[in-house]
């Protein structure tokens, strides 16, 4: 498609019927609202922590549709990832509870993370990815019982 429109990409367009009339929105609109209004959310994000297992599953899941969106579209902006590097990961209290909630869930959305940086998705500074690296280390490790008492 992008050859066919001379490099230009096709814009992608959802439709909102969730709520009255329904809206259309750009995907890269859509994307940042929902992740303002879902995966940002304390209310949203505590609320999926109160199902335990399954919420951090869910968690894992908008993260790796997240990244979905980029490798198909290229629609999610770069401050997406940075927020939620922070809110899930570099929180070493947040990272714990998903951690403590299910293992290998709060490992992939480390793991995803990296990756959307090594795919060029977005560009942490230096310190962030350092952090990153190691906070997700630290899941693989917890995850295979590295350094955890008999």
């Amino acid at each position: 498609m992008r050859k066919a429109k001379g490099g230009q990409a096709a814009p992608v367009y959802i439709g909102d019927q969730t709520r009255g009339a329904g809206t259309v929105r750009t995907l890269s609109e859509q994307v940042a609202l929902e992740t303002r209004t879902r995966m940002l959310n304390p209310k949203w994000y505590e609320g999926m922590l109160k199902h335990g297992y399954e919420g951090v599953r869910q968690i894992e899941e908008h993260v790796t549709n997240t990244m979905g969106w980029s490798a198909t579209t290229g629609e999610v902006a770069p401050w997406v990832y940075k927020q939620l590097t922070e809110t899930f990961v570099l929180d070493p209290e947040m990272r714990a509870r998903l951690a403590a909630l299910n293992p290998v869930a709060s490992a992939k959305v480390a793991n995803r993370l990296i990756e959307a940086h090594e795919r060029n998705y977005w560009s942490p500074d230096p310190e962030m990815l350092e952090t990153l690296r190691k906070a997700g280390e630290e899941l693989e490790d917890r995850l295979e019982g590295v350094g955890v008492a008999a």
